[in-house]
């Protein structure tokens, strides 16, 4: 259960800095449905770029947010649906769009779900405490970038393999940025960085950290408004006789399996897919190595990762993403597809997915295959960022191999589409997950110094250990309700 206790004295202090730097905090419910939010907020937003530092930012922590680099108010769900011209299967797939999130990715929503609790019962101290983000790239970013529309100081862990895009960005917000060695799959360093930190003397008494992977909050902010977003694109774009038959995410932190979970709840019968890179094998093998899918985490299994939820796991080899990179985002790859008969519009939007978004595709993809969907079935994924956070990485392949001409298209197309199969997609049955679960061990118990019986009550007490969290969201709206109350600035 995520903690929501008062802290009476504390809150009271943090109601007094939210009212002198102008803060009001939306609700998980606003965040589904703009309509709520008063329209004082929306006139404030007309005027607001929507990567600013400006706290009425918070406001457009939503899946809904108008396509505009400024100024914009809400015009629906930003998603794609990709058509089987593209995609060599039958299956419909939609794809949620998570560039017109403020720092152009959704993490910016999972941050605020850890910290928005911790703020409004007063357990976080804004003024005296710092807001410690460990992440691969956006997580620490979206956390960063929380803590300042918030007012609390912050420190970004990530290691030093990442695009600098997004360092070149955390200079600019984060109070602190550190590094550590390595590159997406190296998530232990991570984690050792935080411990570090937690027995520095500069720093010891004034960090909270907030782990992505273990974290509950994370994975209800995607239950609540991510599995929300995709509900709402279901029941719109399904025909009669047209079912979702699966989510496909692949596991970061595994807080976006959340809205899997959610889904599975709206559309029973449907199954929950994880993705991972064939070149670090956890979930399949209890493997290990590094790989180039920017955007998840390897090497262990996250402590918010309801296992028992989970159907089948889906290996992704990364050679394909990069590949795709270059093909999705080159004039010869995108005129390939064009003479191919992908609508226009949506290949000049190819751009709108950036690597994991590549390997969230590539995971339905093979899942179609491997369970012969048609038509009449659809799977959902999301698109955690897009290409604008990578474009340093377009530049340093572009540099490695100069030139890209229709031949290039053309194999990309058929060897990293249609050439996926059926290979590394592993059904779970009851065994498999048991076998997944107690990975969890390893890391969290050894490790990091949690509670062996908690490991347990996540699996024994399954589904209600899981389905307690996620009643939680109720509970979380009216703190931030009565937070803003005692603010007084609506």
């Amino acid at each position: 259960m995520i903690d929501l206790s008062i802290n009476e004295k504390q809150l009271e202090k943090s109601v007094e800095v939210a009212r002198e730097r102008n803060i009001i905090i939306p609700t998980l419910e606003q965040m589904k449905n703009p309509e709520l939010i008063p329209d004082s907020v929306k006139e404030e937003l007309k005027d607001i770029g929507l990567w600013e530092v400006h706290p009425r930012n918070l406001f457009r922590i939503t899946w809904q947010n108008e396509p505009v680099e400024k100024g914009g108010l809400y015009d629906g769900i930003n998603y794609v649906e990709l058509p089987s011209e593209l995609t060599g299967v039958d299956a419909r797939i939609f794809c949620l769009v998570g560039k017109w999130f403020p720092t152009g990715a959704h993490k910016v929503g999972a941050t605020f779900g850890c910290l928005a609790p911790r703020l409004t019962t007063g357990q976080f101290d804004p003024v005296n405490e710092m807001a410690v983000w460990p992440s691969t790239g956006n997580y620490c970013r979206g956390g960063a970038y929380n803590s300042a529309l918030l007012a609390c100081d912050s420190i970004a862990i990530l290691p030093e393999e990442m695009s600098k895009e997004r360092f070149e960005w955390l200079e600019k917000v984060a109070g602190e940025t550190f590094t550590t060695p390595g590159g997406e799959a190296n998530i232990k360093e991570i984690f050792d960085k935080c411990w570090e930190l937690r027995e520095d003397p500069e720093y010891k008494d004034r960090i909270v950290i907030f782990n992505q992977f273990d974290e509950f909050g994370n994975n209800l902010w995607h239950y609540e408004v991510t599995g929300e977003a995709m509900k709402d694109v279901l029941e719109a774009e399904l025909e009669d006789g047209q079912r979702l038959a699966a989510t496909v995410l692949t596991s970061g932190s595994s807080g976006t399996l959340g809205s899997g979970e959610r889904m599975k709840d709206e559309f029973p019968g449907s199954k929950l897919a994880v993705g991972e890179a064939l070149q670090c094998p956890t979930l399949l093998e209890n493997g290990y190595g590094a790989h180039r899918i920017e955007g998840i985490g390897d090497k262990h299994v996250p402590w918010i990762h309801n296992v028992r939820s989970t159907d089948a796991v889906v290996g992704i080899d990364d050679n394909d993403c990069m590949d795709l990179v270059r093909f999705f985002n080159e004039p010869k790859g995108r005129d390939f597809l064009k003479n191919k008969g992908v609508d226009s519009e949506v290949v000049d939007n190819l751009d709108l997915m950036g690597i994991s978004g590549i390997a969230n595709v590539l995971g339905c993809i093979k899942y179609a295959k491997k369970y012969e969907l048609s038509e009449n079935d659809a799977l959902v994924t999301v698109w955690t960022d897009s290409m604008q956070l990578y474009g340093s990485r377009l530049e340093e392949m572009r540099e490695a191999n100069p030139g890209y001409e229709q031949d290039d298209a053309a194999r990309d197309f058929e060897r990293s589409v249609l050439g996926q199969d059926t290979e590394f997609v592993l059904d779970l049955k009851h065994e498999e997950k048991r076998r997944i679960h107690n990975l969890k061990y390893f890391t969290w118990i050894e490790q990091q110094g949690l509670d062996a019986d908690d490991l347990d009550e996540q699996w024994d007490r399954w589904p209600e250990y899981w389905n307690e969290i996620h009643q939680q969201g109720e509970e979380i709206n009216e703190l931030i309700e009565n937070f803003n109350d005692r603010v007084g600035l609506l």
